[in-house]
């Protein structure tokens, strides 16, 4: 079409219209939407012989006609966006998203054609009418669009529909038919987010944040070195010296919101991806599109464990840095985190602690503040998570003041993950509980020191040794059973006022390769976030000698064994392995725990002990009695309590107290499941 007057025989404004257009995105996405109808018009014009042919048989496109008019007509379409773009120094998304892409002017036009139907059904009508031999297809095909756009040197654009499906701006609706029959449309999320809108819903998987929502780098309650890195990370960005960020650290410790915040300072909003969502070069595509469109910067959080690696495509079309949130195991390799900068958030020590604890609880808990954040190690998210859920459980007890105990049961709330693959068990306060030798009891004492200053340790040795030290405990409780392993595990525990939670092997070790290994992984990352102490009873099952390798069940369980021993070595948490076959344990394992506690059997002054310990308050048994009992029977920890029990339930069923002739009874009864001979006179 050449230069016209409106349909209706209005003449086009003297004054360039364009001026009056709104500085928006919503303005510039109409201007080449009206760029696509005018493409379309003048193709029907030419098949069907005139346009008054054309809108004697679509006559809504004279109201598109009308608008063109109003806006000066045709001529010179292109580059009038063009200038008009020039007059908005703001950010326009389909600028960002030709520029970034190199995108031409028919490739746009084919882009906002395939959508036409989106802001107005009746295009739908005269897609159908142009392609007689797709009946009832309301959207372009591939044959119309070769029709449509095919130059004068009869080429037609499949490069360039070939660029808009690899950058996600269009997707295949068929793509099991022949390439002639494959029906286009723009993906929902892309087409708003042409418009300038951004609606997370529209892709279930990726959630978007713009920049006034995020935070400040100047807000975040960060180790001096983790701000560090995140203020130069942000300079080599803005830069263009590192074109991504990887940002390393325990879950729920601020990772996202340091990434946020980088992003806020680079001017840009971000794009979540979530963990679970698969990364295939055509979604990797899609995303990066979605951040140019939104002015945002892609984040993509990763759960890797120790050996894995991830591959991240190029984010084609983005013209943003990419961030990539992972943990401290796994590497990122690929395209995407070309030239990246690493920044490690580790969790927060005990004065930063304190503060988060501080922004968390009301004025009248601020002084409470400073003591909870030496007591618990938690990442920064479980701290803001378990000081809402603290504050009712002080009202329960009737108190404004939030307590250790407060906080020990609200933090349960978060252990759903960690109880899928542990149990809790309940406490045991006081040493004095525990019945066991000098030696073993001072060594438990120890640990008892060395995990309440394990923060502070490496503080107080040499710079070599504390260069190889983290806040990990790790623990090895070695002796028979029924000696009180458990027990003193439970007493540690509640000494610290920390939950133990016991591994569940069953739900840990899984046949398929590699599944144990990821299953062993989420249970440390989640038992450090949390604080709690993990238990791993009867750790020989685990932690046994590597072999020769004459089988592929060899192989694969030596791989598991040598997981574990890094993720050991560098888990930041309390953990306590319990053991009746220390021979089984692989010296590997032996040499990298801290302390190592060994349990024997009782002799008779602690096997007296153990027998006052569990007998009930009220009894009628001698002390004649018990001193013989105690030098004549061989019994451990485990076998006493078993026979007090037994005896309780004969004095309970009888109503009355628990006499001798009742423990005699229960003891000869052990004697007889362990298959030896009674020392105990009739």
């Amino acid at each position: 079409m050449s230069r016209f007057t409106s349909i209706d025989g209005t003449p086009a404004s003297g004054d360039d219209p364009f001026r009056a257009l709104p500085p928006t995105a919503a303005a510039h996405f109409r201007l080449w939407y009206l760029a696509a109808v005018l493409h379309v018009v003048e193709r029907l014009s030419r098949n069907l012989g005139s346009l008054d042919a054309v809108l004697e048989q679509f006559e809504f496109l004279r109201d598109y006609l009308n608008e063109l008019a109003g806006l000066g007509g045709p001529d010179d379409w292109f580059s009038r966006i063009r200038e008009w773009e020039e007059g908005v120094p703001g950010h326009l998304p389909l600028r960002a998203l030709r520029d970034a892409m190199a995108l031409d002017d028919e490739t746009m036009t084919i882009l906002f054609a395939a959508g036409l139907i989106e802001e107005d059904p009746r295009f739908g009508f005269v897609i159908e009418c142009a392609q007689p031999l797709a009946p009832g297809q309301h959207r372009p095909t591939q044959a119309l669009l070769n029709a449509w756009w095919r130059g004068d040197d009869d080429a037609i654009p499949r490069d360039r529909i070939r660029r808009l499906l690899r950058a996600g701006l269009l997707q295949v609706l068929n793509p099991d038919a022949p390439r002639l029959q494959w029906v286009f449309e723009s993906p929902a999320a892309v087409w708003d987010a042409l418009r300038g809108e951004m609606h997370s819903t529209a892709v279930p998987s990726f959630r978007h944040k713009p920049m006034d929502e995020l935070p400040r780098l100047d807000q975040l309650v960060l180790t001096a070195a983790a701000r560090e890195s995140a203020g130069r990370a942000a300079a080599l960005l803005r830069s263009g010296v590192a074109k991504a960020m990887i940002v390393r650290g325990p879950r729920h410790n601020g990772r996202r919101s340091v990434a946020s915040a980088i992003a806020a300072a680079l001017g840009r909003g971000v794009i979540e991806v979530d963990s679970g969502a698969a990364l295939t070069p055509e979604r990797v595509s899609l995303v990066g599109t979605l951040a140019t469109l939104a002015r945002a910067i892609p984040v993509v959080q990763l759960d890797l464990v120790a050996g894995q690696t991830a591959e991240l495509p190029a984010f084609t079309g983005s013209d943003a840095p990419v961030a990539v949130v992972a943990g401290r195991h796994g590497a990122v390799a690929g395209d995407g985190v070309a030239s990246a900068v690493t920044i490690h958030v580790d969790v927060a020590g005990p004065e930063e602690r304190g503060r988060l604890w501080q922004l968390a609880l009301s004025d009248h808990d601020a002084a409470n503040a400073e003591e909870l954040g030496r007591r618990f190690r938690m990442t920064s998210g479980n701290v803001r998570a378990v000081a809402a859920h603290a504050r009712t459980h002080a009202l329960l007890r009737g108190s404004d003041r939030i307590e250790a105990a407060d906080v020990r049961t609200a933090s349960r709330a978060l252990h759903r993950d960690l109880e899928t693959l542990a149990t809790l068990l309940p406490s045991f306060p006081g040493w004095e509980n525990l019945s066991a030798s000098h030696d073993t009891s001072d060594e438990l004492r120890n640990l008892e020191r060395r995990c309440r200053h394990r923060e502070e340790l490496q503080d107080h040795v040499g710079e070599a040794l504390g260069r190889q030290l983290n806040c990990g405990v790790r623990a090895l409780f070695a002796g028979p059973s029924g000696t009180g392993k458990t027990m003193a595990a439970r007493i540690l525990a509640a000494e610290l006022q920390l939950d133990l939670y016991r591994l569940d092997l069953s739900s840990v070790v899984n046949k398929y390769l590699g599944e144990t290994e990821k299953n062993l992984h989420h249970l440390f990352s989640c038992a450090e976030e949390l604080d709690v102490v993990l238990l791993i009873d009867e750790g020989d099952a685990l932690l046994t000698s590597r072999t020769a390798v004459s089988s592929s069940n060899d192989r694969y369980a030596n791989l598991e064994t040598n997981f574990l021993l890094q993720r050991l070595e560098s888990f930041e948490g309390i953990v306590i392995v319990t053991t009746n076959a220390a021979s089984r344990i692989d010296s590997a394992f032996q040499r990298r725990m801290d302390v190592v506690v060994d349990f024997r059997r009782p002799d008779a002054r602690e096997r007296r002990t153990i027998w006052e310990l569990h007998l009930p308050r009220e009894h009628s048994v001698g002390e004649q009695w018990l001193a013989e009992v105690a030098e004549r029977c061989d019994m451990n920890g485990g076998q006493i309590r078993n026979a007090v029990l037994y005896a309780s339930v004969i004095a309970c069923d009888q109503q009355r107290t628990l006499a001798a002739t009742d423990l005699a009874a229960a003891v000869r009864r052990e004697y007889r499941k362990s298959g030896d001979v009674c020392p105990l006179r009739e």
